[in-house]
């Protein structure tokens, strides 16, 4: 069954131009990768839960900031996977350096039977919209997209 997910893309205007924050995941798969590896802070949502409310609380547990502001729907894509990522855009400012983010437990190495624990989100930062393209998610693109066009209405 796919699986659907809420997350929240944050912009900011810095030195005149776009940017927005992306995460990238945490956990030995993703350790060495950068192309491709960052992502709009999401995570799935509860059962009966709201959308939106979903996308926020995913926000405050990846990056450790409570998010405010006027959230605008960029609608949704879906991945390779089959899951569908619904996103929100809003105004911020954060110190990627604060980033609190919560953490998974797996057996690693594999086949070890040693469990280790892992932080959901390693690493945040503000990218331009052409680095963006860059280092996200291919299937999450259109975020950007919609933001700009979101923005100069």
């Amino acid at each position: 069954m796919p699986k659907t997910s809420a997350g929240l893309l944050m912009y900011r205007e810095h030195n005149s131009q776009l940017e927005v924050l992306l995460v990238h995941l945490g956990g030995p798969f993703w350790k060495n990768k950068d192309r491709g590896a960052w992502f709009v802070p999401k995570g799935e949502f509860n059962p009966g839960e709201d959308l939106l409310d979903a996308a926020k609380r995913e926000f405050q547990e990846e990056t450790g900031l409570v998010p405010r502001g006027d959230f605008v729907s960029l609608g949704s894509v879906k991945h390779k996977s089959g899951k569908t990522v619904h996103a929100w855009a809003f105004p911020g400012n954060y110190d990627p350096h604060t980033l609190k983010s919560n953490k998974f437990e797996m057996e690693w190495p594999p086949k070890s039977g040693r469990i280790a624990t892992f932080p959901e989100i390693d690493r945040a930062d503000f990218f331009t919209v052409e680095t963006a393209r860059e280092k996200m998610h291919p299937a999450e693109f259109a975020f950007l997209s919609r933001l700009k066009m979101a923005l100069s209405k």
